[in-house]
């Protein structure tokens, strides 16, 4: 979603290229780029008055050191104003004040920012974290709301409880919270009742289920679609209800980003998490920092890194190294890791956290994505023998001519598919011997070892089976004939071209 706002910010660098410091003559035209970036992101007019000011005046008084380019210190600068703007740091979600109580949350806001699912979301976040959540429906108004969250709960395992639509929210609330402490949960999350804009009737309600209550989290649910309402829609609930902190819903959308620039400055509350997709599994704490380097494209490692460490077992990853050390990395393991970047998010997705590939264009994306299928497709077709062994195919045309059949594909792709391959288990064989510090899979991030792919990736070395297109990805060989092992490559110095 920052694809947009990330090339204003590189456009507003461009003025400061080339010039021996910053100063009141070269700066101007920056500070228009950004305030332009800012402004067309939606971000709220006082917001970005605000941000540019301090920019302007923290970037003046900078001090550039020897080696360091205006340009690169004015991002500096950029990136700590983001920071700073959006929060400074993580904030967690609270605990409960009275020991062996529950931590109470109560999820507010409008009818269609997907406070339902994001209640779910939290519930099945704090699952994870090995705490004991009870989801509470108080969503008494809009049709199938409390059916929606029973449905919710059953996937992820959540208990749900709720008396049905004839009681009234704050007494379900109420009753939510006594079950909550009589049965040992850890966390009650209370979803209540939204509408398609803010009223007074809203508010009052909300109130009510506030005093009754008494929770230690009000967390309003934002759409980050809505822009510059953002600020509006946070400041109303903040004045009248009192908010500790928000979740920006919807981070895989449209939006532009604004605001999360707008909501900390606006209330003073924090984003504690970030909805980054449908599934309930997609939910983030929120990091500043990380959001800010993404804002600039410089990607956000601990995100990909954490993600990839909540899928992976460490047993898996010292299997997956031995097997590449021993080139004995089969189509079946190339399967397992298909799907688990599958499970992770989308390929698309994946490649915006990983540095520098914020500017890779989403139809090559798209055309990459595709191009997995295919291969996905095509290893479906091979016997349990072929798989384990694809030197068997390297030796038979006719094994081939039928998996390209059997998949719906010609030969040509299969030959070359399997070429790629050959090519990427000799190269991943030396990286892994060469050894590659702290990296653990020897993909650059936890489990992703066996991932052939990538090319010109950082973390992702080899080349995709079959994906030629994408950036420094293995190009094979096309059509027909017995594709040849390679021959080993020499050994590189360093990891510059990965």
């Amino acid at each position: 979603m920052f694809d947009e706002l990330s090339q204003r910010f590189e456009d507003a660098v461009k003025n400061l290229r080339g010039q021996g410091a910053i100063s009141e003559s070269n700066i101007d035209g920056a500070l228009k780029d950004v305030r332009r970036a800012l402004l067309e992101a939606d971000v709220s007019l006082p917001v970005v008055k605000e941000f540019v000011e301090e920019v302007r005046k923290k970037a003046l008084g900078a001090e550039v050191v020897r080696g360091i380019s205006p340009d690169q210190k004015f991002i500096q600068v950029v990136h700590e104003q983001l920071v700073d703007t959006m929060g400074g740091e993580n904030a967690p979600l609270a605990e409960g004040g009275k020991p062996g109580e529950p931590t109470v949350v109560l999820m507010a806001g409008l009818q269609g920012a997907g406070k339902t699912t994001a209640t779910a979301k939290l519930g099945l976040h704090l699952k994870e974290k090995g705490r004991k959540a009870l989801l509470v429906g108080a969503d008494v108004y809009r049709p199938a709301a409390i059916d929606q969250l029973n449905t919710l709960g059953g996937q992820i395992g959540v208990e749900v409880f709720s008396l049905g639509t004839e009681a009234k929210p704050e007494d379900i609330a109420a009753a939510g919270i006594a079950k909550g402490k009589s049965e040992g949960f850890d966390v009650v999350l209370v979803d209540t009742a939204g509408r398609l804009q803010i009223d007074q009737s809203m508010m009052e309600e909300m109130v009510r289920i506030r005093e009754a209550v008494q929770p230690d989290e009000v967390l309003l649910v934002v759409d980050s679609m809505i822009g510059q309402e953002a600020a509006d829609l946070t400041r109303a609930f903040h004045e009248q209800v009192g908010i500790t902190g928000a979740v920006l819903t919807k981070l895989d959308g449209d939006s532009r980003g604004g605001a999360a620039l707008s909501i900390r400055k606006v209330s003073g509350a924090p984003i504690k998490f970030i909805g980054t997709g449908e599934k309930v599994e997609a939910l983030q704490p929120f990091h500043p920092e990380r959001m800010a380097s993404r804002i600039l494209g410089m990607g956000d490692v601990l995100t990909l890194v954490e993600k990839a460490q909540k899928e992976v077992e460490l047993a898996d990853v010292a299997r997956m190294q031995q097997k590449l050390q021993e080139a004995t990395f089969d189509f079946s393991d190339f399967v397992q890791q298909m799907r688990l970047i599958k499970r992770m998010g989308s390929l698309g997705g994946l490649m915006k956290l990983i540095p520098g590939m914020n500017k890779i264009d989403d139809g090559m994306l798209k055309q990459g994505e595709e191009q997995l299928k295919k291969i996905e497709a095509m290893i479906g077709s091979m016997t349990q023998a072929e798989r384990e062994n694809p030197d068997l195919l390297a030796s038979s045309p006719s094994r081939r001519r039928r998996i390209a059949s059997g998949s719906g594909h010609a030969p040509a792709d299969v030959d070359k598919v399997l070429a790629d391959f050959q090519k990427m288990r000799g190269f991943m064989q030396q990286m892994t011997r060469g050894g590659m510090p702290g990296m653990p899979g020897m993909g650059g991030f936890p489990g992703m070892g066996g991932m052939p792919g990538m090319g010109g990736m950082p973390g992702f070395p080899g080349g995709m089976p079959g994906m030629g297109g994408m950036p420094g990805g293995g190009r094979g060989r096309g059509g027909g004939g017995s594709p040849k092992a390679p021959k080993p490559a020499k050994k590189r110095k360093g990891f510059g071209d990965l």
